[in-house]
Formats: structure tokens, sequence, C-alpha cells
């Protein structure tokens, strides 16, 4: 596997031309609450779904964008909104849980999107937490490299991480088997009867995967996330210790997040 970026210091001018350029900043949309920033979501994955309609998705898990799920199924049963044709990859998955276990994301992702549109599961990938984990990810890498997604759907865990993707003196470039940091079992015990429950491993997409896709698009909201929204939003830096910060040199990079933690860290669009 190949490190991908050490730390890298962006200057604050150079951000500021290439914004005017429309080059490499982000887009920063600010939502009234939760439910709005939903809608915002699902505006730009249907915009691409409609334009494309064999588009490819990144999708995501977790708690942020299970809002934007939610609208997307509404939209394809009400106003038509097809998925027939899309095909999609999951981030991330759990070492040591099977598909059918109610905490993987194999089965997070049938329960909010899948099974409520008209996509065909056999279009759908979600990398395998159980068996060989090399062979796991040999496939899970074959399966990212025979294309680039068109959008990738990213959450961001308290800590910075997105997908798995912790922080450390540097990042991977490719799907790789990450050990879970302390903070971020915390954060995904609410999920599992008990803290002792959550995988302490899991398989994920490497950063050069996720910045190889044709549009970002973080969905961030909470208290929790707080000082993640601060690193991205209100400091020049990139770094692998908040690996969220690489968004900021991403040709097309769409962040929404909600007025209320906009507020608290200062943010003013």
């Amino acid at each position: 596997m190949q490190l991908f970026f050490l730390t890298v210091q962006i200057k604050k001018s150079i951000l500021m031309k290439e914004c005017l350029k429309g080059g490499t900043a982000m887009k920063v949309i600010v939502a009234e609450d939760y439910a709005a920033q939903c809608r915002e979501a699902a505006d730009i994955v249907e915009k691409l779904v409609r334009e494309n309609p064999q588009c490819h998705l990144g999708l995501a898990t977790g708690s942020s964008p299970v809002g934007m799920y939610k609208e997307l199924a509404r939209r394809c049963s009400e106003e038509g909104l097809d998925f027939s044709r899309v095909t999609s990859v999951n981030l991330d998955e759990y070492i040591g849980l099977e598909p059918t276990h109610d905490q993987s994301y194999r089965y997070f992702m049938d329960t909010n999107l899948f099974d409520h549109i008209n996509i065909d599961k056999k279009n759908t990938y979600v990398a395998k937490g159980v068996g060989d984990v090399d062979a796991n990810l040999k496939e899970f890498n074959e399966v990212l490299n025979s294309r680039d997604t068109d959008l990738q759907v990213l959450g961001v865990g308290p800590d910075g991480h997105v997908g798995f993707n912790e922080p450390g003196d540097h990042l991977y470039s490719s799907a790789h088997a990450e050990v879970l940091d302390e903070s971020t079992i915390d954060a995904n015990a609410r999920f599992f009867a008990s803290r002792d429950e959550v995988p302490r491993g899991a398989v994920t997409m490497g950063m050069g995967g996720i910045m190889r896709s044709g549009c970002l698009l973080l969905i961030i909201s909470g208290s929790s996330k707080e000082e993640a929204a601060t690193q991205l939003l209100m400091t020049d830096e990139v770094t692998p210790k908040c690996p969220v910060t690489f968004l900021k040199v991403h040709k097309n990079a769409v962040v929404i997040i909600t007025k209320e933690l906009a507020d608290k860290i200062g943010y003013k669009a």
C-alpha cells in the first residue's frame, strides 16, 4: 500500500486565488437545520442521477446521511427518481461482522436506502467484513480501481476521520485494514448493546480512492463534530492528523453544515 500524503501547509492567499478561479476551493452550504441539510444533499445527488442515470455513487454510513437517504427514497417513490441503472460502492465495513448483522454496513445500506429505491442490489458493493482480510481487500481494491466514483458521500468522525481513515502521521491511498481509534469506538458504541461489542477493526477505502471521486459531498452536523469542522473550515492546514482537511485540496468538494454548528465554530458563509 502506498502512503498518501504527509502534512501539507496551504497558504490562505493561494486558497483564495483558487476559490476565485473556481479551482480547488470547497463550496460550503450552511443549512438552517438537519432537515434542510438533508434536502440540500439530496438535491445534489438527484441532479447527478437525473443527468447521468448510469452514474457511480460512493456511499457512506453513520447518522449523518440517514436523512438524505430517506429523502432520496421519498423522491424515488413519489417523484420518479430512477436508480435502476445506478451503481454504488461503499466506503467501508467492520471486520468480523456478517452482512446480515444489524450493525454491518451492508445491513445499514439495505435498510436505510437500497430496500426503498429501485436500485439493483447486484450493482451495489459493500466490502466483505468476514473471511480472509487480505483477499477481501484485494477484491475491494479491484472494485475501486475499475471505476472512480462520480460522487462520494462523506460523513466525518469527531476526530476528523473520513471512512475509517484514522488520524495519524500518514494516510493510505488504497483500501486497507484500519485499527479503530478509541475515540471512534466511543462514538460508535451507541449503535451496539455495549462498547465491548464494537469491532476494533475495519476495511476502508483509502484517501486516494476518496480523492479520485469527481465530487465529494460532506454532510457535517452535531456538537461532537465541532473540532473536525473547525479544522476543516477555520484553518489553512491540511494534515493526516485530521483527514477531513484533505477536502480543501479536492477539485470539487461540497460541504453542507448546519447553521447551529457553523455558529458554534464562528464560520460565516
